[in-house]
């Protein structure tokens, strides 16, 4: 058996798919363990998992703050921010605790989060074999390459934090998405295995009596963990939208008046609550876009930054989805939208699509699939 060494950021959306994947190594027999933030990490993992510390509460809260800083922030301001307060700190600073889980490890393989550039560093150190994975499919696409002088930068900035570009391994790269959303051409390293969805630990808790009151379709509305003030105000208009919908509704947000259709939670088990939905609105974020069309749901996306916009543009293309301007849609723009994906079938057919070719990626089993074959050279 082999020993997989996971290096993640402090963030749910990023610690998931390792979480699966890892699960999966687990069941067949290999040593597996992961290192980052272990607040973070211990709620999302199974309760037996070996965790290594690399980032301490303090600078989990420095984080959160600076992710708060960064929404409030527009244009290329956001870019600049997320590089050189964010991603290169981030990477400084978990060298150390990486470097030590290596040591005391002594992993075989070193699976590195796209935005733990710790990882990376330490497996060419150490002369380990490191792969991506790579949380979400943005920047296979290169989002940066009609901006030349910008992706310049981005370069110089990895060049003087680990010698190149280390954002995806030459040896294999996860993508946790298929060829269904993400289109181009792509090296062999690069594997579509689908959502990794197996194995994943959810502890929250739900009162699933609310959903079955009656025959309605029911809608989630997330905007993942961080949206800010701009986050208020899209909930607030999404609320009006559904208030005299024929439809439940459930929001993952603060705690709010809401209409009786409404049910408001500040986190739910949002894997166990797909198969009961309909619709799903988002901001786009990857994982929860990813899950949903694992479940063949339609979505209405409204993205806000980051990798969201560019996942919006593969729902729309895929057809499984309406598109929002998250900073300007109204409540009637998300009850339009709401009405076109539940009622046009148009929109679920898609869905289905993407789910077909999910499943035929192979999820978390093809990404452990591919892992061993790195072990075995």
């Amino acid at each position: 058996m082999s020993r997989f060494l996971f290096v993640v950021p402090p963030l749910t959306g990023h610690v998931n798919p390792t979480a699966s994947v890892g699960g999966e190594l687990l069941a067949r027999g290999h040593d597996v363990a992961w290192v980052g933030h272990p607040g973070t990490l211990a709620p999302l993992l199974p309760d037996n998992a070996r965790i290594f510390p690399a980032i301490d509460d303090d600078l989990e809260a420095d984080i959160r703050a600076k992710r708060e800083r960064w929404l409030a922030l527009r244009g290329m301001a956001v870019l600049k921010f997320f590089w050189e307060e964010f991603l290169i700190p981030l990477g400084h600073a978990m060298v150390p605790g990486v470097t030590d889980a290596v040591a005391r490890f002594g992993p075989d393989v070193v699976v590195a989060d796209q935005q733990a550039l710790a990882g990376p560093v330490v497996a060419r150190e150490a002369g380990l074999p490191w792969v991506t994975s790579a949380s979400t499919s943005a920047e296979l696409v290169n989002p940066l390459r009609t901006m030349p002088k910008v992706d310049a930068w981005v370069r110089d900035l990895l060049h003087d934090f680990a010698g190149g570009d280390i954002r995806f391994s030459e040896r294999l790269v996860l993508v946790y998405s298929s060829a269904a959303l993400v289109a181009g051409e792509f090296g062999e390293e690069v594997a579509f295995v689908g959502p990794a969805l197996a194995h994943r630990v959810e502890r929250g808790v739900f009162p699933w009596e609310w959903l079955v009151k009656d025959e309605k379709r029911v809608v989630l509305v997330s905007l993942g963990t961080l949206n800010g003030p701009a986050g208020e105000r899209f909930l607030s208009q999404a609320l009006e939208a559904v208030a005299d919908l024929p439809v439940r509704v459930v929001v993952v947000g603060e705690p709010r008046p809401a209409p009786p259709n409404v049910l408001v939670l500040p986190s739910v088990p949002q894997l166990a609550l797909m198969p009961h939905l309909d619709a799903v609105v988002t901001h786009g974020g990857h994982n929860t876009v990813c899950e949903a069309l694992a479940h063949g749901l339609p979505l209405v996306v409204a993205p806000i930054r980051d990798d969201q916009p560019t996942v919006a543009a593969q729902v729309v293309e895929a057809g499984a989805g309406v598109r929002l301007t998250y900073s300007r849609a109204r409540a009637a723009d998300i009850r339009s939208a709401l009405e076109s994906v539940l009622d046009e079938p148009e929109y679920a057919a898609a869905a289905e699509r993407v789910r077909t070719s999910f499943l035929a990626a192979g999820g978390a089993a093809a990404a452990a699939d591919r892992l061993e074959k790195v072990v075995a050279g």
